[in-house]
């Protein structure tokens, strides 16, 4: 036969958490507990809890000497915890979290003064305790024709559901108390993965000939299942287990779906599965023949046949089925189990807990790359080789490196090839390292960052020595700066680009130009082998602002300037960027005039005249009288005919000042 199965079918997140729970709890050797009721609509999970331990007892009275009670997923009333606490009688809370939410509610809305009212089955468990949050005066709707017999309620109303209620009767029921009751205050509390599974089921049954829903017959959502299936299915049946249903012979060459309530454990939907699937054999021979001996601590192979946002599911080739959780996928938590593994994929996983009950077989690929990542690490120390991992933080005495799932410390004269005022530097960035200490007993590694990048550097600096010459270009990371310039590694070694390399105009600073740990394009200008000191440039020669002046300007060319700098004998002003003249004292006017001061201002426009041009000693002579009327110029005034006359005249006076004007690079110019 052709069988089916419903994704969302056995235990939900609620019930998987209390049940993983109780299971530990039994396996305490010095502890008694008992549950306040069934933990779960099942049978067989109630008696294999009993037969490890754990009974239920349905009231308080019951409960023996020096024993915790169990608090079921169902939840319960408000009185209970009270009287649990007046007791001194000891719990563990396995309420359903959002069955908690629902008393939350009810609780709050109560005590504003609401009527509250739960859409539910009135001998529900869970409708019993959440109806305990508001003193057991709610009124408890379970169908339309219930609703519409509702009286007229005065006080507003709030209006919750049981979590596993039908969400087409709900709705039909809300439809009507939004016309009846005013400005009602609405929750719609039903489970997400019970309304999930309720819409799955309907989409199922519409897809097979016959449909099986698996659970305990007192189970309300099984129950609430079934009856959706008898609704849209021909046959529909609902038993505990397969064995219940007798002869499967007339299911064969039809099509069969099955479902399961949130309490049906994963091992009856199993075995279910294996014997309409082969028919030839009893699900006896197909235990004997699946059963293979897993215990926790074992390390298992799987294909992988389901991946979800919270779980991968593994085929063991047993009765089990592997499940991978999914923050036991990686050590990474920006990653998902998509992105880690497809379905088909081979796998290994090391067994963290097996659960006959639950049918599954807990497993974590963390773990295991853990137990192989400390092999390799060993393996490391041995052979002397080099790792690689993220600095993660600063501690005391040096820095933390993350090596996988791995934490390993490096003292702090062995973190660096060279001195680092603070460590901080290193934060976040990927280094290399050897290990050389392992503490198994503890756990603890110790690495060694400056010895491989100390040989790391020796091989570098014998590569660069060998092709290194003048005009040759490197792709550089600035190391540091200072005020005289910036320190560039160039692959191994340091060079220096000085402060005068990093621009062409004028600079304070290098920061102003570049940041430690920028990329940049520099070229050797000057080797010392003897001493190993490298001279870079950095400015390009093609944007040499003098070269471009030399295409633009030229002698008797009438231009704007602007005045920048004055000094006694005359006036900068700028022709363009970075390039500047002089104009002398007897040029500005076309009188006589003591100062540049009594014509000109600092960064005043002006027409000038380019009357001369060294562009060896890259100086320009400029003039503003040249331009002026001869009406207007009076008896000739000593001029001088080049700026170097200029320069000579008040050499001893002002040389740094012109120097720096005219970009003169030494002091004899």
């Amino acid at each position: 036969m052709n069988v089916k199965v419903a994704k969302t079918a056995g235990f939900c997140f609620g019930v998987a958490r209390a049940i993983d729970s109780a299971y530990r709890c039994a396996e305490e050797l010095d502890a008694k507990y008992c549950t306040l009721g069934p933990i779960i609509h099942n049978a067989q999970v109630v008696e294999d809890l009993k037969a490890k331990g754990i009974s239920a007892v349905d009231t308080l009275e019951e409960l023996p000497e020096n024993t915790t009670v169990i608090i079921r997923t169902h939840g319960i009333p408000k009185a209970v915890y009270k009287k649990m606490e007046e007791k001194s009688i000891p719990y563990l809370d396995l309420t359903c979290p959002y069955v908690k939410k629902i008393h939350n509610i009810v609780n709050h809305h109560f005590q504003k003064g609401c009527q509250i009212i739960i859409i539910g089955d009135k001998t529900h468990p869970e409708v019993i305790g959440i109806n305990g949050w508001c003193e057991n005066s709610a009124i408890i709707i379970e169908s339309i024709e219930e609703a519409q017999t509702l009286p007229h309620i005065k006080k507003q109303v709030c209006i919750v559901a049981q979590t596993t209620f039908n969400q087409n009767i709900y709705k039909k029921i809300i439809f009507f108390l939004k016309k009846t009751c005013q400005n009602p205050i609405l929750f719609d509390t039903i489970c997400s993965a019970t309304d999930e599974r309720q819409n799955e089921t309907r989409t199922l049954a519409s897809q097979v000939d016959v449909m099986l829903v698996l659970g305990g017959q007192n189970s309300s959502n099984t129950q609430k299942l079934y009856q959706i299936c008898k609704d849209i299915c021909p046959e529909a049946y609902c038993a505990e287990s397969i064995t219940a249903l007798g002869d499967l012979s007339h299911f064969h060459n039809k099509r069969v779906g099955i479902t399961a309530g949130a309490s049906t454990p994963a091992v009856i939907i199993k075995e279910a599965i294996n014997i309409m699937e082969n028919q030839d054999k009893d699900f006896a021979t197909l235990l004997e023949e699946s059963l293979k001996p897993i215990f926790t601590g074992d390390i298992v192979t799987g294909t992988v046949i389901e991946v979800g946002p919270t779980e991968v599911v593994v085929d063991l080739g047993v009765k089990q089925d592997g499940i991978i959780p999914a923050s036991e996928i990686s050590d990474d938590p920006a990653l998902t189990p998509e992105d880690i593994v497809k379905v088909g994929d081979e796998i290994q996983g090391f067994v963290v807990r097996v659960n006959d009950v639950e049918g599954k077989i807990t497993l974590s690929k963390k773990k295991l790359d853990s137990f192989k990542t400390w092999d390799a690490i060993v393996k490391a120390q041995e052979n002397g080789d080099i790792l690689e991992g993220k600095v993660d933080s600063v501690v005391n005495g040096g820095v933390i490196v993350i090596y996988k799932s791995y934490r390993v410390f490096v003292p702090a004269s062995l973190a660096n090839d060279r001195f680092l005022s603070d460590m901080n530097e290193l934060v976040g960035k990927i280094v290399p390292f050897k290990i050389i200490d392992i503490n198994e007993r503890r756990r603890r590694i110790v690495g060694n960052i400056k010895t491989v990048l100390t040989a790391q550097k020796q091989e570098l600096e014998k590569a660069f020595w060998e092709t290194a010459e003048v005009g040759k270009k490197y792709d550089g990371i600035v190391k540091s700066l200072t005020s005289f310039g910036a320190f560039v590694d160039i692959g191994g070694v340091d060079g220096l680009v000085h402060i005068s390399e990093l621009s062409w105009s004028r600079i304070k600073h290098p920061s102003d130009v570049v940041n430690v740990g920028d990329t940049i394009q520099v070229y050797i200008k000057d080797i010392s082998e003897d001493n190993k000191k490298i001279s870079l440039g950095y400015k390009n020669p093609l944007d040499n602002p003098w070269e471009i002046a030399k295409s633009k300007l030229n002698v008797g060319d009438v231009t704007k300037a602007k005045i920048v700098r004055m000094l006694p004998f005359g006036a900068f002003a700028e022709i363009l960027p970075t390039v500047d003249g002089l104009i002398h004292v007897s040029q500005i006017a076309a009188k006589r005039i003591e100062k540049p001061q009594d014509e000109l201002s600092i960064g005043q426009e002006v027409d000038v005249k380019i009357v001369d041009i060294d562009w060896d000693n890259k100086k320009i002579a400029l003039s503003i009288r040249a331009l002026l009327p001869e009406e207007e110029v009076s008896a000739p005034a000593p001029v001088a005919e080049t700026t170097e006359e200029v320069v000579t005249a008040y050499k001893d006076e002002v040389t740094d000042t012109i120097g720096d004007a005219l970009n003169v690079e030494t002091s004899e110019e």
